[in-house]
């Protein structure tokens, strides 16, 4: 992709992602991400109505009359956007493939986020750490990170998502808000899981394909295993390797929700052909 292509998709990407953030999600994100908490502002006289619980007993003492510690919400707040870029993502029957839809989600919460001048930062992960990009404020940041999420093309096509976990746990030590973008077509991330989300505030974002969930009879084909590259001549006709599949699939999906809210964390499923506005807006009004 030259440059003069990558900016215009880039300005493609930010005009309609922008927008849903300017008019539909920015309220949304705000009032279900509060500040990390209550940080103290000053102290001024107590007055009727107080919380006695908050009187600064050294302020009162020195002054000889009662002075209270006045708190205010501690705003600003840290989004960590995790996107697999493993060669599943790049699967799509419809008009998109998975990864555009990564692209176009993150970029919509990432645009939420920085109107709320709340730190955003990227993790690229296959079965590895591709590209980390540290959390900071501001547009041009924005912009870098849709640029990376168009463009990256990863060393590796097979998926580790503990691995992406452990590097989060690693690099961030405050808690965030963290959104995970995968098809989750992988196990053996559900201990790793529940660390992350012990510090981190977590949400899931299963993005798929409906034609991914069972294989159609079309005969004897050639397939491509997305990961390994492996082509593969797969009897379609036979029941069993369509059922074999499909219980695969199953399983995966099952072992996402399962760890995922066992762990205390958001789920959220977005198919290529759906609209991923609902589902968002769907998921902050039911948390707000």
């Amino acid at each position: 992709m030259d440059t003069k292509e990558l900016l215009k998709k880039v300005r493609k990407i930010e005009i309609k992602t922008r927008r849903l953030s300017d008019h539909i999600f920015g309220g949304e994100y705000h009032s279900t991400f509060k500040g990390r908490g209550m940080t103290f502002s000053e102290v001024r006289q107590y007055q009727f109505g107080d919380d006695v619980r908050n009187i600064d007993w050294n302020v009162t003492a020195r002054y000889s009359e009662p002075y209270v510690k006045v708190f205010e919400e501690e705003r600003e707040l840290t989004m960590m956007l995790v996107a697999d870029v493993s060669g599943s993502e790049f699967f799509g029957t419809d008009q998109q493939f998975k990864s555009e839809i990564v692209t176009e989600v993150a970029a919509t919460l990432a645009f939420s986020a920085m109107q709320n001048n709340d730190k955003i930062g990227l993790i690229l992960f296959s079965d590895g750490i591709e590209l980390y990009i540290p959390p900071k404020k501001g547009k041009s940041h924005v912009l870098r990170i849709i640029r990376e999420l168009l463009e990256f093309k990863p060393k590796s096509k097979q998926t580790d998502v503990a691995q992406a976990l452990k590097f989060l746990s690693s690099v961030m030590k405050k808690k965030a808000i963290v959104f995970v973008l995968s098809d989750f077509i992988a196990d053996g991330y559900r201990d790793t899981m529940k660390i992350a989300a012990k510090r981190h505030d977590i949400t899931g974002i299963r993005i798929y394909d409906q034609r991914e969930e069972e294989i159609p009879n079309l005969g004897v084909v050639q397939m491509e295993d997305e990961e390994t590259g492996e082509l593969l001549l797969v009897n379609t006709t036979s029941k069993s390797v369509r059922n074999n599949y499909s219980k695969y699939y199953k399983e995966r999906v099952a072992y996402y929700k399962e760890s995922f809210t066992r762990s205390g964390a958001g789920v959220i499923d977005v198919r290529t052909d759906e609209s991923y506005v609902k589902k968002l807006l769907g998921y902050f009004k039911r948390r707000g």
